[in-house]
This record gives C-alpha cells, structure tokens and sequence, in this order.
C-alpha cells in the first residue's frame, strides 16, 4: 500500500503565521504538524509516500522530510498549484499510485491512543473497497458526518451537514482499494468547484464497498487547522508525552519500531539533535534497547 499526505492549500484561517510557511510545517509542540501524519502512515506499514503540496512550499517541504530516507521512506513531491478540494490528490498522484491501493491523511490531522496502529495495520490490509473511521464529536455540522442503520452499517454521508444524522464524523484518514483512481475521474467537481472526498467516498458507498471502523474512546484525534486547535494540540502532546515519558509522532522511533531502520540509525540521528530533548529522547532510546539486547 502507499500513501498520500495532503499539506496543500494556503492556511488563510491560520493567517498571519502562514503567511510565510505552510501550515504543516507550523509546531505542534517539540515538532512540526506534518510529523504526525505521516507517523500515521509509518505506523500503517506504508514506506512509499506522496507529500502533495503546493510549488510554493515545495522546497520547504523538501528542506523538512528530505526525501525520507532517514526514516527508510521513499518520499515523493506532487505539486498542488490550485486548491480544488482533497479528492483532487488521485488524479494528481495517479502515477505515483500506479494502480496500488492507496491511503490518504490530511496534513493536519493529529491521532493518538490506544489500539491505533492495529486499526491502522488492519485498514492496510484491505485488497478490495474502502475504510473509512466514524469518530463521535460535540458538533458535527463543522465535518463529513457518516449516518448508520441499526446494524452498525453506513447508511449516508453528508459534508458539513446544517442538520447532521448522527453525531460520528469522517477523520481526515482514507483506506483505497486499487480503483479510486478511475472513481475519482468519474466524479463531477461540487458546487465549490472542487473534487470532494465525501463524493468518492459515496461512489463506495453505493457500490456497497464501503466499511467504516468507530475510533474507540481511547483515541483521540485532533483536527489541527485553527490557532486554538493548534494550541489545544501543543497542549495535548505536551500533557502526554510529560506524564509518560513517551513521546508522540517521532518519525525516528517509529521507523526503528517497524524495522525500517536500524538501532544504529536511530542512534545516529538522535545525536544530531544532542542538544535538545528530542534528540536527548532518541539517545535514551537507544540505550535502553542497547542495553536490552
């Protein structure tokens, strides 16, 4: 499976700070947004990544993951030169996708908790349809809302919805089979002018390919797109990873967890950053596995 990170757009709700750099490059405490995402792929299983964003940002990206080597990723650039919605992101990458089933987050969404990565491996898994995530929320009408029948099944999906069937939202997080690609072409843009993912998602739906997962109430996803929702998230990850010693969305511990790199490799890019507590992390990491072994 490969994967699709979304960090386009212009972060206009976030301006002035992104007047000069991309949104996901903004902190969300100790590292930048667009590290936690793409920790959600790594911890997926997914090595082949696609950053789609837009030329203008491009070299920051760049500047930021590399081209993920580090972690033992394989990360490509896809440039977004206009907004025209999230579904846009199939057509832009088909050639990366290259037919492979396919996962996409969105660039600022943060996720936690217990029992995720095995929700993440188990959506990997999928060889035919979609998977999507019901996550219940205080207000629904500001999200894509997923209506079930008594059995649990998806029945509906509305974006944004002024009335809203149930109080489950759709988190920026899509498990593909192999022909989103061609359902993606098929699909008109909405009135917005843009492709929208809850049309794809309805394409499934219709065909009867769809399964949606509940996020259990012990993870929490945070929708990072605001300055309180940025702040809210800082605050988040800072109370965590200060209670328990474990730190979230360290592209390096991940990578050495799913045996992408080595201990070696791990060790080496902690003391790069000796002089701070992220790196300081990654040292006690490694000694401690050291000292295990």
């Amino acid at each position: 499976m490969k994967g699709i990170l979304m960090a386009g757009g212009h972060g206009t709700r976030l301006h002035p700070v992104t007047l000069g750099v991309s949104k996901q490059l903004l902190p969300v405490y100790d590292k930048p947004l667009i590290y936690y995402p793409l920790s959600i792929l790594m911890l997926a299983g997914i090595r082949e990544i696609a950053v789609v964003c837009t030329p203008a940002h491009r070299a920051q990206y760049e500047a930021v993951l590399g081209y993920g080597g580090q972690w033992g990723l394989d990360i490509t650039y896809v440039e977004q030169a206009e907004a025209r919605g999230i579904g846009e992101a199939f057509p832009l990458c088909e050639t990366f996708i290259d037919r492979a089933p396919v996962c996409l987050v969105l660039g600022d969404n943060v996720f936690y908790g217990h029992g995720l990565p095995r929700l993440l491996t188990e959506a990997a898994q999928l060889t035919a349809g979609a998977v999507l995530f019901a996550y219940p929320v205080a207000d629904p009408s500001a999200f894509g809302v997923i209506e079930f029948d008594a059995a649990g099944r998806a029945l509906s999906l509305e974006e944004k919805p002024a009335r809203p069937r149930s109080r489950f939202a759709a988190p920026g997080l899509y498990f593909y089979d192999r022909q989103v690609c061609d359902l993606a072409r098929d699909i008109p843009p909405s009135s917005r002018g843009e492709l929208e993912i809850t049309d794809i998602n309805r394409a499934y739906l219709r065909r009867g390919q769809l399964r949606v997962t509940e996020m259990g109430r012990g993870v929490a996803w945070l929708d990072a797109g605001t300055h309180q929702s940025m702040l809210e998230a800082s605050q988040f990850v800072q109370t965590i990873q200060e209670r328990q010693g474990m730190m979230i969305s360290a592209p390096e511990e991940i990578a050495f967890r799913q045996g992408f790199i080595s201990l070696a490799e791990m060790r080496a890019q902690g003391a790069q950053m000796a002089g701070n507590q992220y790196g300081q992390y990654l040292l006690a990491l490694a000694a401690r596995h050291t000292r295990s072994a």
